[in-house]
């Protein structure tokens, strides 16, 4: 089989929220064939597809000094609609929302797509700046891109990094959001919980992250990174035929001088194998008592989230209005994968 994430979760739920905080993004065994198999009429998700590839280009892309960073971005929609930020993961990019961009914006939204630190054209606004990617800072970072574009309120949408990032952003700043929609729900990393083992096979699933925790996984990471991380692509999505042309438009975000350091560092802080920065400790005071989210929210799964897929692990950490849905057929790229259910959760999130 390509991938088996009920299989290599069986036993992740006994860990609790501790496994679904390592979400983002774990892949099937090595032994797993790496290939992907062409989506057919009969494929489960095909219809989820619908849309899929219909844009290869983001537009112009925009900067703005926001706290620490220039950060660039992509924009869709009129300036004077309800703001959306979509927020992409590793090893993503922007383009995993080229279909969802022009959707929202024929629905009236304005559609705003920045680029993380460490991807594509942002860059840090000093050379003594740390090159930290624990995740308050990434947090931090999406609320100064607000401040800086003078938005107050926003719909937050994004997977992977980009759903931790909107969990912390409406647990810790809920006055920001006006309503929210997490792929995989409820993926806050809770340091003390990462310390806890799993089962050995849902472990395996984790080893890029004990790879970047060593010298050579570092080295190997900043040589190979554009084959490793179409590895990770055809891992996490096993069922999405994408081409060679869509992987390349994305894997030209990972040239980013900062994009190593930024990526290690985030699995590294994650297990407790590099400091954060003082400034961002108060957030994660917070965050490590795991608060509860309450704006509206639509949280997604899909085959990637294994047998956290019913979102039963993590329902609790939901207090207002809720809902969730589930994907069959789709991998861990939700909405480059299945842009219009992606954009319709949006949407819906945003009336509840």
């Amino acid at each position: 089989m390509d991938i088996n994430r009920r299989r290599l979760f069986g036993g992740a739920l006994v860990a609790g929220l501790a496994a679904a905080s390592l979400s983002a993004c774990a892949t099937d065994s090595a032994s797993a064939p790496a290939t992907t198999a062409a989506p057919t009429a009969i494929t489960p998700g095909a219809a989820l597809r619908e849309g899929s590839g219909a844009h290869t280009s983001l537009g112009p892309i925009k900067k703005i000094d926001a706290g620490v960073l220039n950060v660039a971005y992509a924009e869709f929609g009129p300036a004077t609609g309800q703001p959306v930020i979509l927020l992409h993961g590793w090893p993503y990019d922007p383009y995993s929302f080229a279909d969802v961009g022009p959707l929202l914006a024929d629905a009236g939204y304005r559609v705003l797509v920045p680029f993380l630190r460490g991807y594509g054209e942002t860059t840090f606004r000093s050379a003594q700046t740390v090159r930290n990617g624990q995740q308050s800072a990434i947090a931090r970072d999406i609320v100064d891109f607000m401040d800086a574009l003078r938005i107050d309120r926003a719909v937050l949408g994004g997977f992977d990094w980009g759903a931790r990032t909107v969990d912390i952003i409406a647990a810790l700043w809920p006055e920001r959001v006006k309503a929210m929609v997490a792929v995989s729900g409820y993926i806050v990393t809770q340091q003390a919980a990462q310390q806890q083992p799993l089962p050995p096979e849902a472990e395996l699933g984790w080893w890029y992250q004990y790879y970047f925790a060593t010298d050579r996984g570092r080295l190997g990471y900043d040589r190979n990174r554009h084959d490793f991380n179409k590895l990770i692509w055809q891992r996490a999505s096993p069922a999405w035929d994408f081409d060679a042309a869509t992987y390349d438009r994305s894997a030209t975000a990972f040239d980013n001088p900062d994009h190593v350091d930024i990526v290690v560092s985030n699995y590294r802080w994650r297990l407790s194998l590099a400091p954060g920065e003082p400034r961002y400790d108060a957030y994660e005071r917070q965050l490590a008592t795991g608060p509860v989210i309450s704006v509206p929210a639509i949280t997604l799964s899909s085959d990637f989230d294994g047998a956290a897929k019913d979102g039963k692990a993590y329902r609790g950490k939901f207090t207002g209005r809720y809902e969730h849905r589930v994907l069959d057929g789709i991998g861990h790229n939700v909405p480059q994968e299945a842009p219009r259910p992606f954009a319709q959760a949006i949407i819906d999130a945003d009336h509840m």
